[in-house]
């Protein structure tokens, strides 16, 4: 009560200090507010009309599949528009409800009445709230009648995908002579389109038909003839070789199919792009033009695709093993396939624009998809295979009979009537067939690529090793990387592809490809591409700024300083530690990554490290100061304490030291960090042995000194600066003691390098006669054992009869005792 009474106090002596300025903010408050809630209203009485009109529009065209995907697609901008308009008010709300907070509940009855402004106030915020609730209200509204337009289009085009699968026509009318009067009339009325656009064209637009030309024929001319000398030993197969590799028949398969239809449909996209850029084409024969195109592209595809897998003029370079003359019989059936199907879709598009009667659409479809099923039915009949005895054999089982079924499933569904399933089913065995195949001969390439030095022994790999610093070990590096991006093409290339031949449009692809990268939600997690990717760029360009911050701090700023050589480690550490962390804080924050879900984690660790987990983060943080300092490295010679080894791995939790028995040993970075380690090979490899000579009482020392720096100075090993020394080290107590001291250039070599000096002691000290004393040692009579019988079978023999006696005896005995009678003792001799 006191605290209540002591806070009212507090904003009475605060309203009437500041009374007047406080009406002047709050009203200007209240307008900003007013006119941001105006402004919003007016936002979503807009998005709501445009709603209205693209729901009309459903109804209107809802048998058009593009354009309720193109509806669909404004929808979802609309949807956006709607979150972000509530969006718009998330500032405002959070500091009225602060404020609201701070000002306190109303006094309840019986207790002091609060200031008339502090009521109104409260009262004006609460009515602010409540507008803003309101219009946020009616934008998710908005937004939930947005989801269920969407949801309806997602039904009605599944419903006519169905419908086309399943509707069955009348082939009576198809296949009446009416048909070829109809199909003579669409014939005038396209000639008589395209013959009076040409003189239109020519009159007209004379200049632009040959600016546009010109250009994509210049276009043209550089694909062809610089990627002839780019990629010329790519695409296209050596006759000289007469045995190519497998990578390379994939590669040659791959790349001659994929880069020749690009640069074909480069330059139809070009003609096409000029043409309509200098205003050249008209809506209907801007239509019939594209359709030509992509006509000529599927037929040029599978054309170049069939030709670079069965290679008819290169049996070497072939990837199926057939025969010649059924591979040239294959081509010319999957071209023709092609042709037709093609052409059937460039008709189609005439027949829409011209508005055909639907007997001659149906006569076209029923004459299209019975021809590709007898292809098919050929295809699947050919023997293309010569067995050794030269008869000719069939394709395999499978792949026999699959082409069978669906060359006769085609041609059964055409005659049925169901004229929509069998031109689907022409159309993915023609088009989605040809893009799968031309995708598998991709990924076995790039699968092939990735091999272990197989990139090396490709062309490209040659040229880089030829021509660059490249080392094997970097060409294999390359390589996945080329394999990796071989890959990727595939999928950006041929996934597009796939979706829009089963039935999907465009705009479906660019609506997938939205949410990919602004987010996809699986549970209460957002994955963005667009975030991560963000994330990580962020990451590198704060990893980089470190590291220039460090190298200038430390080399313009401590150097000039004089700072000492620790603390200039030391401080350019703890920079380089705090950079990489505030780097990796900010790329979290730009992948839109909550640091706030951390917490429960952080909590988690602290309590394990309170619980038992001292050692594994005690070893965890020693193993990233030893990654950071690197006091060693891999292939580096240590000891720590009774391990001495080379350094196998470094971890952030243990360090693996191979000793030179070539036993593996485990030590944990804490032992590394808070022990004395020696490293051999620190800086270098250069190092110091040490080999103890001792020689007799009476020898001439200068000599011995002599010969031993002779021994010294002639090893190759041996480095001549510094220059190898010897110590005359002690007066022992049966020799006289000397050290021999020699440097190498790779302490690793110091036991042969000791073994070899000690061997030419021996041999030098034979010749002068200098003696080696020994230290004499006692004698040991070693106590010899009894050796073991050689004749087994007689103790046994001897032990038995022993045995057999004292048995005797006893039953003599025993019987003595029955009678009476007392044993008599053996004599005493």
């Amino acid at each position: 009560m006191l605290l209540r009474l002591l806070r009212l106090i507090l904003v009475f002596a605060l309203v009437v200090s500041a009374s007047p300025s406080f009406e002047a903010m709050a009203q200007a408050l209240g307008q900003g507010a007013a006119g941001l809630v105006t402004d919003q209203q007016k936002v979503i009485q807009g998005l709501t009309a445009k709603t209205d009109d693209l729901e009309k529009k459903i109804q209107q065209d809802g048998e058009d599949d593009a354009s309720l995907v193109d509806i669909r697609l404004q929808l979802e901008d609309l949807s956006r528009a709607a979150l972000t308009s509530a969006l718009a008010f998330r500032t405002r709300l959070t500091d009225i409800n602060n404020r609201i907070e701070v000002l306190g509940p109303p006094p309840a009855a019986g207790q002091p009445q609060e200031p008339d402004i502090v009521t109104g106030e409260r009262q004006a915020l609460a009515s602010e709230k409540a507008e803003i609730n309101s219009v946020v209200a009616s934008a998710q509204n908005l937004s939930i009648r947005i989801s269920g337009l969407i949801d309806r289009i997602g039904n009605m085009r599944s419903a006519l995908f169905r419908n086309l699968l399943t509707k069955r026509y009348v082939l009576s009318d198809a296949l009446s002579p009416q048909v070829f009067s109809d199909a003579q009339e669409e014939y005038a009325s396209f000639y008589n389109a395209v013959s009076s656009w040409l003189s239109f064209a020519f009159k007209f637009k004379f200049q632009a038909i040959l600016a546009a030309t010109f250009v994509a024929l210049g276009l043209a001319l550089v694909l062809l003839v610089g990627g002839r000398r780019l990629f010329g030993r790519v695409f296209e197969a050596d006759p000289a070789n007469e045995d190519p590799s497998y990578l390379s028949r994939l590669s040659v398969a791959f790349w001659s199919t994929l880069l020749p239809t690009l640069a074909v449909a480069a330059f139809l996209g070009s003609t096409i792009f000029f043409f309509n850029y200098y205003n050249v084409l008209r809506g209907d024969i801007g239509l019939f033009l594209n359709a030509l195109a992509t006509a000529i592209g599927v037929i040029f595809c599978v054309n170049r695709l069939t030709n670079a897998a069965l290679e008819p003029r290169l049996p070497n370079w072939r990837l199926i093993p057939v025969e010649t003359v059924p591979a040239r019989w294959l081509v010319r059936l999957a071209t023709a396939m092609a042709v037709v199907i093609s052409v059937n879709t460039f008709l189609s598009i005439i027949n829409d624009k011209m508005g055909s009667p639907l007997s001659l659409t149906i006569a076209r479809s029923f004459v299209a998809t019975i021809v590709v099923g007898i292809i098919l039915i050929l295809m699947a009949m050919l023997r293309p295979f010569k067995a050794r005895d030269g008869s000719w054999r069939p394709w395999p089982a499978w792949l026999r009979y699959l082409a069978l079924a669906l060359g006769l499933f085609t041609i059964i569904a055409a005659l049925l009537g169901y004229i929509g399933l069998a031109l689907f089913v022409s159309l993915q065995v023609v088009v989605t067939g040809t893009a799968l195949i031309t995708a598998y001969i991709g990924f076995l390439s790039a699968r092939a690529i990735g091999e272990e030095g197989a990139f090396a022994n490709t062309s490209v790999g040659r040229w880089l090793s030829a021509n660059s610093s490249y080392e094997d070990t970097a060409l294999d590096q390359l390589g996945l990387v080329v394999s990796v991006a071989i890959n990727l093409l595939i999928v950006l290339v041929f996934l597009p592809l796939i979706l829009l031949m089963w039935g999907f449009q465009p705009g479906d692809i660019q609506a997938w490809a939205y949410k990919l990268a602004t987010g996809i939600a699986i549970g209460s997690v957002t994955i963005s591409v667009t975030g991560i990717l963000s994330g990580i760029v962020v990451f590198i360009i704060g990893y980089f700024l470190t590291r220039w911050f460090q190298g200038w701090l430390d080399g313009s700023v401590m150097a000039r300083g004089k700072v000492d050589t620790g603390v200039r480690n030391s401080i350019r550490l703890a920079v380089g530690y705090a950079g990489v962390a505030l780097a990796g804080l900010v790329g979290i924050s730009a992948a839109g990554i909550d640091l706030s879900s951390l917490a429960l984690v952080a909590g988690a660790l602290s309590l394990g490290i309170g619980f038992g987990l001292q050692n594994v983060v005690s070893n965890f943080v020693s193993g990233l100061i030893l990654l950071a300092e690197r006091p060693f490295k891999v292939g580096d010679w240590i000891v720590a304490g009774d391990v001495s080894g080379t350094v196998k791995k470094i971890s952030v939790r243990a360090t693996e030291i191979e000793t030179f028995q070539r036993q593996s040993v485990i030590l944990p970075n804490s032992n590394l960090i808070n022990n004395a380690v020696g490293n051999w090979t620190h800086r270098n490899k250069l190092g110091r042995v040490e080999i103890r000579v001792g020689v007799a009482y009476g020898s001439d020392v200068k000599q011995v000194h002599a010969i031993l720096l002779e021994i010294a100075r002639s090893h190759p090993m041996v480095l001549k600066n510094p220059e190898p020394f010897v110590l005359f080290a002690n007066f022992g107590a049966a020799a006289l003691e000397f050290e021999i001291r020699v440097f190498l250039a790779d302490i690793m070599n110091g036991s042969g390098v000791q073994n070899d000096i000690r061997f030419a002691v021996l041999e030098k000290f034979s010749d002068q006669h200098i003696e080696i004393p020994s230290t004499p040692r006692a004698v040991v009579e070693v106590y010899k054992p009894k050796a073991w019988p050689t004749d087994d079978d007689k103790i046994e023999a001897d032990f038995a009869e022993q045995e057999q006696a004292k048995a005797d005896a006893a039953a003599e005995a025993k019987k003595l005792t029955k009678a009476g009678r007392k044993p008599r003792k053996p004599d005493p001799h």
